[in-house]
C-alpha cells in the first residue's frame, strides 16, 4: 500500500463508486468525504453499496462550499484517517468524485515508489500567480472573509470594502509565507503528518478559516515548512478557462486526455461513458505513457479559450454576445455607407453598382422598408425588408447582413430619416467606410410640394438628427474611415470625392473616373434656404450655398450616359 486515495464526493455516486473500486482493486486503499449536505438517505446507500470493500473508509463530514474553510477541514478529516488506518501509505493523493485515472494504477504505485520523499503540490506566491480570478491576490491573506462569496456576494463585497476603507490588515502568523496552488496534491505521509500534528495547527488553521479560498492555499503554504523534496506541480490534471471556471471533459475529449500523460483528470462529466470505460480498464488494455506533461495540451486550451472569448470574426456567439467589446472584429467584411448621395445624385445607386460590382442597396433603415438592392423583399440568411424585425435589433440586422453576403462588397444608404440606424455601432467599427455630404437631406424637401411651414419643421427635425449623427462620426472613439463634405463644398470637385470613394472600395480595377453620375438640378436650392433662414431656420450643414448661384447650373453635368476610362 504505497500510495493512499482521499476522495471529496458531493455528487455523481455511481461514478465515485465506480472509481473507488477503481482504486481499490489496484492495491490503493480510499478514505471517502461524503459533503454534509447531502442528504442521509443518499449518503446512507452510497456507504452502503461500498460495504464490501475492506480498504474503503468514511472519514467525518463536513459542510463544503467553495472558497470555504470546509474543503480544508474535509481533507484534513480524510487525511488523519488514511494515517491512522493505514500505516503503510506511503504517500496520499488527494482527488474528488469527479477525478479519473487516466494511466494504470501500477504506473502511479511506480512512479511515486521511485519518489519515496517527494512532494507533489503545485505552490506559488501571490505574486507569481497568474490565474486568479476576481481582484483579490494579496488581500485574501490580509483581510476576513466572514461572508459566503456564493450565498452573501453583497455582504462580501460590502465588508471587502469597509476593511478597505479602514485600512484593517490581519496579522499572518509567524513563519510562514502565503502560497497558492491547485487543490489537488500527493504529499508524502511525512509532510502530511507533520502538518497535522504540528503544535501551532490550531493558529494556523484559526487564521485560514478567515482566508479567501483556503484550499488552494492552506496546504500549498504550510508544506513548505516541512517538504524536503518539493516539486511545485500537480499529478492531476485540472484545466480552468478565462473565467476561473474548471474545464469539464466530455467523451470528445478521450484522445486529449491521452495525450497529457497526467495520471488523474478532473473533471469528467458523469455521463461521458466513452472516458470512463476508456480508462477504467485492466492494464493489459491501456497504453504505457511517459512523463507527467499537461503542457502538451495547453495549445489545444489556448485555442479554445480563443475561441470562446473571440469567436470566428464578426460573427456573435452565446458565450460573448451579452458581453459589450468582447466582439473579434465587430462585422465580418469591409462595407461602404454614403449618407446624402443618393439625394444629391440621381440614380446614384445603380451607377455604383455598375462602376464598382458591389451589391449596393438603398436606404436599409429607412422607415418604411429595408431597401435591399434590386427591390429584394429577401437577402442572403433569411433577414426580410420588414422594418418591425429589422429594428427589434438594427445591429444584429447589420452584423447578419455583412456575415451571410460575405465576399461580396456591401453598400448601402443612410440619411437622417434612418433614425433605426446603428450610427453609433458603425462610426466604431474599423471595417466601415462611411462617406458623407452633410445638408443633402433638403433637396427632398426642396423638391417637395408641401407646404412651407411642414418643411420648416421637417427641415429643423432632420438637421437635428443629421448633426447627431455628425457627432457620432467625429467622436474620438470612431474607428471606421470617415469622409465628410457640406454639400457646398462637395459640389465645387465632386470628382476627386468619388474617385477616392471607388479607389478604397477597389473591388474592380482601378479605372479613373471620366465623368460623375448625374446631379440633381439645384436651381433655385440656394433660395429655398434663404427662404428657411427667413422663417426662423438656420440651415447650416450643407454650406455656404448663396441665394444667387448660377454657378450651380454650369457645374451640373449635361445627361450623357456613364463614361469611364
Amino acid at each position: 500500500m504505497s500510495v493512499g486515495i482521499l476522495m471529496l464526493v458531493h455528487s455523481a455516486f455511481d461514478r465515485a463508486e465506480q472509481v473507488a473500486r477503481h482504486w481499490t482493486k489496484y492495491g490503493c486503499p480510499v478514505v471517502i468525504h461524503v459533503d454534509a449536505t447531502v442528504k442521509p438517505r443518499a449518503f446512507k446507500k452510497f456507504s452502503k453499496a461500498l460495504a464490501d470493500e475492506p480498504d474503503i473508509r468514511f472519514c467525518k463530514r463536513h459542510r463544503c462550499e467553495w472558497g470555504a474553510w470546509g474543503l480544508v477541514a474535509a481533507s484534513q478529516s480524510a487525511a488523519e484517517l488514511m494515517l491512522t488506518e493505514f500505516p503503510k501509505v506511503r504517500h496520499v493523493y488527494l482527488s474528488s468524485g469527479s477525478c479519473l485515472p487516466l494511466r494504470p494504477v501500477q504506473e502511479l504505485k511506480d512512479y511515486l515508489k521511485a519518489r519515496p520523499r517527494t512532494d507533489f503540490i503545485e505552490s506559488a506566491t501571490t505574486a507569481d500567480v497568474p490565474w486568479t480570478v476576481g481582484g483579490l491576490d494579496n488581500e485574501r491573506f490580509t483581510l476576513h472573509f466572514p461572508f459566503s462569496w456564493r450565498k452573501q456576494r453583497y455582504l462580501f463585497d460590502r465588508w471587502v470594502d469597509i476593511q478597505r476603507l479602514l485600512r484593517i490588515k490581519r496579522k499572518i502568523p509567524h513563519g510562514i509565507v502565503p502560497h497558492m496552488g491547485s487543490q489537488w496534491w500527493c504529499l508524502t505521509r511525512q509532510t502530511l503528518s507533520a502538518i497535522l500534528q504540528d503544535p501551532e495547527r490550531e493558529t494556523f488553521d484559526k487564521y485560514f478559516k478567515r482566508v479567501w479560498i483556503p484550499d488552494e492555499s492552506y496546504f500549498q503554504t504550510l508544506s513548505r515548512l516541512y517538504s524536503t523534496n518539493f516539486e511545485s506541480r500537480s499529478l492531476t490534471l485540472s484545466k480552468f478557462d478565462f473565467q476561473g471556471k474548471p474545464h469539464i471533459f466530455y467523451d470528445d475529449h478521450l484522445q486529449l486526455l491521452r495525450r497529457s500523460d497526467c495520471f488523474v483528470a478532473r473533471k469528467i462529466w458523469p455521463q461521458a461513458n466513452r472516458v470512463y470505460d476508456g480508462f477504467l480498464r485492466d492494464p493489459e488494455g491501456a497504453i504505457k505513457m511517459s512523463e507527467p506533461n499537461p503542457a502538451k495540451i495547453d495549445r489545444i486550451f489556448a485555442k479554445a479559450v480563443e475561441r470562446r472569448t473571440k469567436g470566428r470574426t464578426g460573427l456573435y456567439m452565446q458565450s460573448r454576445f451579452p458581453n459589450d467589446g468582447w466582439e473579434n472584429g465587430m462585422t465580418f467584411g469591409r462595407y461602404s455607407v454614403f449618407h446624402g448621395f443618393s439625394e444629391l445624385f440621381e440614380d446614384f445607386e445603380t451607377w455604383l453598382s455598375k462602376t464598382t460590382g458591389a451589391q449596393v442597396h438603398g436606404h436599409l433603415f429607412a422607415p418604411e422598408r429595408a431597401e435591399f438592392s434590386g427591390g429584394q423583399k429577401v437577402i442572403n440568411g433569411a433577414l426580410g425588408d420588414s422594418p418591425k424585425g429589422r429594428d427589434y435589433n438594427s445591429i444584429a440586422f447589420l452584423t447578419s447582413l455583412i456575415w451571410n453576403t460575405r465576399g461580396e462588397r456591401q453598400c448601402f444608404q443612410v440619411g437622417p430619416r434612418d433614425e433605426g440606424a446603428p450610427v453609433w455601432f458603425i462610426a466604431k467599427d474599423p471595417n466601415a467606410q462611411v462617406s458623407m455630404i452633410s445638408g443633402a437631406w433638403a433637396l427632398p424637401l426642396f423638391k417637395s410640394n408641401r407646404n412651407f411651414a411642414d418643411i420648416r419643421k421637417e427641415a429643423a427635425r432632420l438637421q437635428k438628427l443629421e448633426n447627431d449623427q455628425l457627432w457620432a462620426l467625429r467622436s474620438p472613439y470612431a474607428k471606421a474611415r470617415v469622409r465628410i463634405w457640406t454639400m457646398a463644398e462637395f459640389i465645387e470637385a465632386p470628382m476627386e470625392p468619388l474617385q477616392a470613394i471607388i479607389d478604397e472600395i477597389g473591388t474592380g480595377s482601378q479605372r479613373r473616373l471620366a465623368e460623375a453620375p448625374h446631379m440633381t438640378d439645384l436651381t433655385g436650392f440656394g433660395q429655398f434656404l434663404q427662404n428657411l433662414k427667413n422663417q426662423g431656420m438656420h440651415p447650416y450643414l450643407m454650406g455656404d450655398f448663396p441665394v444667387d448661384s448660377p454657378e450651380n447650373e454650369q457645374k451640373k453635368p449635361p445627361r450623357k450616359p456613364y463614361l469611364v476610362q
